[in-house]
């Protein structure tokens, strides 16, 4: 689509941006298994995962560009904690796989949606590189519900381990769907059908892969979103992370690899 007023931009920028950053940062997490997964081939999946988030982050920065943004390096690596607009749910450790593996869970179901909806835009450049990142998100989603399922219903340990952690990531997931305050404008210009719609259709996806998994989602009434990821809020693990993944980069922005 054109973008014919300042509202469509503005709207198109923070869809981007969030998107991008989920992207970026949950792609750096991931990337911190390089070396240490539990089994030789979950720790070239996960190495493999991480790529593809910091590649899929790098084309939503080139639209930020084409938008008027600073190029993709200069967005990505010179901007502080309050400048990001990640949700929380990407930005902490790792922690132990099982931890990894129900946020890479959540999270990825979540972005399969969120890009299959994004596939039919009026936003043409972004429904171009949904449509280009279908098969990688789906290979991705694959990996995440094999593996919650076969630990899900493996023994009582971990299944154990698994519900504890899913109990523990639940509202910092509900966090990927804080609203943003362009849901009308993204609605009315067919950009984005808006994240309560994002919401509904994930909890109908993850609910019965989760049971089929021996797991269950939190009681309702113990629904509490970790909201302020978008607007700049964030833990106390966002900033050190910056710091690890732009040193090189602050010592030379024109280093090349």
């Amino acid at each position: 689509m054109d973008f014919f007023n300042e509202a469509h931009v503005d709207a198109a920028k923070e869809l981007l941006y969030k998107m991008a950053d989920d992207q970026l940062i949950i792609g750096h997490r991931n990337s911190e298994w390089t070396g240490f997964g539990p089994l030789l081939e979950e720790d070239i999946a996960f190495s493999s995962m991480a790529q593809d988030k910091i590649g899929q982050s790098e084309h939503l920065y080139g639209l930020l560009h084409e938008l008027g943004e600073a190029e993709p390096d200069t967005v990505a690596f010179t901007r502080n904690a309050p400048q990001f607009h990640c949700c929380h749910l990407v930005e902490l450790p790792i922690g132990e796989y099982d931890f990894s593996l129900i946020r890479h869970f959540l999270f990825d179901m979540a972005e399969a949606i969120r890009f299959e909806m994004l596939a039919n835009s009026t936003y043409e450049g972004l429904a171009q590189i949904a449509r280009k990142y279908k098969g990688e998100i789906k290979y991705h989603t694959m990996h995440a519900n094999t593996w919650v399922k076969q630990l899900g219903t493996g023994n009582e340990e971990s299944n154990t381990r698994m519900q504890n952690s899913l109990n523990d990531s639940w509202n910092l997931a509900l966090g990927i769907f804080e609203p943003g305050p362009h849901e009308t404008t993204l609605k009315e210009a067919g950009i984005f059908e808006g994240e309560a719609v994002l919401k509904e259709k994930w909890l109908e996806l993850v609910t019965p892969l989760l049971e089929k998994a021996n797991l269950q989602i939190p009681d309702e009434s113990t629904w509490e979103p970790f909201y302020g990821g978008r607007t700049g809020e964030h833990t106390e693990h966002l900033q050190p992370l910056l710091d690890e993944m732009t040193e090189v980069y602050s010592i030379d922005p024109t280093a090349d690899w």
